[in-house]
This record gives structure tokens, sequence and C-alpha cells, in this order.
């Protein structure tokens, strides 16, 4: 049995000295603390009222106001999708309104749109703010971006989205974003970067649509 008179050890005399220190700190500062604790609780609870009644509310606002809109561009009605039919919202006011809380899609319909109505530097504007997760859409975002800056005559843009489409692709729609990078090789007067694509074509995709008539591309080059 250990001798009730026994001295403690350093590590006991370090451990007492460190909770004499805290208990003292906690004398001297325990009103300052205590503040700050209810600053703390205080901005927790109104993140989560914002949460609540803000960022909520407008999200579910913001994919009402989109449901028509998407009905107008499935539809093929772009312009009506974009600007609204008078009592719903169109793509345009729907971003001005509510941003990303309408869903990061909201700008990919605005940007094909736009696309489709051969407004290409609003295309352009929209489709680059796309930041959608999914790759197969993420690759079409970036075909369609290319598209775009096809439209504007930027063919060394329109060249870099496409390659991105290619590598985030990586499946049978790719052989359709190596199909308008050859064109636009061709434009840009690189056609033995453009055969490059095309050879790729029948070599990856043999089976996908563009593959089947790749060799009048590949020919028409050959005969220049």
């Amino acid at each position: 049995m250990a001798s009730k008179n026994q001295k403690p050890t350093e590590n006991q005399q370090a451990v007492g000295q460190a909770v004499s220190g805290t208990e003292e700190f906690l004398k001297k500062n325990g009103k300052l603390l205590g503040w700050i604790a209810i600053g703390i609780l205080a901005v927790v609870a109104i993140c989560l009222a914002v949460s609540t009644w803000v960022i909520k509310p407008a999200k579910a606002a913001a994919l009402d106001d989109s449901y028509a809109a998407e009905n107008y561009f499935a539809a093929g009605d772009y312009q009506t999708a974009l600007e609204g039919d008078g009592s719903s919202l169109g793509f345009r006011d729907i971003i001005n309104q509510y941003g990303a809380k309408a869903g990061k899609a909201v700008y990919m319909y605005a940007g094909v749109s736009e696309l489709q109505l051969k407004n290409y530097e609003e295309a352009i504007k929209y489709l680059k703010k796309y930041k959608g997760k999914d790759d197969i859409l993420a690759a079409r975002a970036l075909s369609c971006l290319g598209d775009a800056y096809c439209g504007t005559g930027d063919y060394n843009a329109a060249l870099a989205a496409y390659n991105k489409a290619i590598k985030k692709a990586d499946n049978q729609f790719a052989a359709a974003y190596m199909l308008k990078a050859g064109i636009t090789c061709e434009e840009l007067g690189n056609t033995a970067k453009a055969v490059e694509y095309y050879e790729a074509i029948k070599d990856k995709y043999p089976q996908s649509l563009e593959a089947y008539d790749i060799d009048k591309y590949i020919a028409r080059i050959n005969i220049q």
C-alpha cells in the first residue's frame, strides 16, 4: 500500500500545475469565454435560420419557376425558354434572380438555348458557368461551348473545348466530339491533325455513327 505521505511524482506535479493554471485562467476570463460561447451559438442560430427561411424557400421558388422554362426548352421553343411567357420566368430571369439556386443545369439550358438562337457570345457566357459533375452532361456542355466559339470564328478556342469534351466523355459520344475537332482543324488549315482525329474515330469507335462515313472526310483531305 502506498504511503499517505508519499510525495507526488513530477508528472503528477505537472498535471496539478496545469489544472491550477486552467482554473486561474477560467476565473480571470470566465465572463469573456461566456460571451464568446454565446456569440458562436448566435452565429450558428443565424446560419440555421437563413438556411431554413431564406435559402431553402428561394431554392424551391427557383425550381418552380424553372419548370415552365424547361418545358419550353424540351419543345424546342428556345426564345420563350429564355425570355419567359409573361406568366412564368425564362432562364435569363431565373439566372438573374436566383443564380445557381435553380440548379447547375440552368446554365446548360440557357447556354444551349442561346446557341440555338445563334447568340454565340451569350451562349459562351452561360456554358462557361455550367459546373455539373455528371461527365456526360459536362462533355456535352463543352461540345456546345466549342460550337459557340465556332460561331464567333474563334476556332482555336473551339478546338480546346472539343478536346476537353473528348477527354471528359471517354465513351461512344467522344466520336462526335472528335469529328467536330477534326472539322475545326480543317478550318484552321491543319489537315494533318484533322486526319488524326478521323483515324481515331475509325480505330476507337468503329461502331459509332460518325465512323460510318468517316472515310469520306479522310478521302476529301487526301484528294487536296
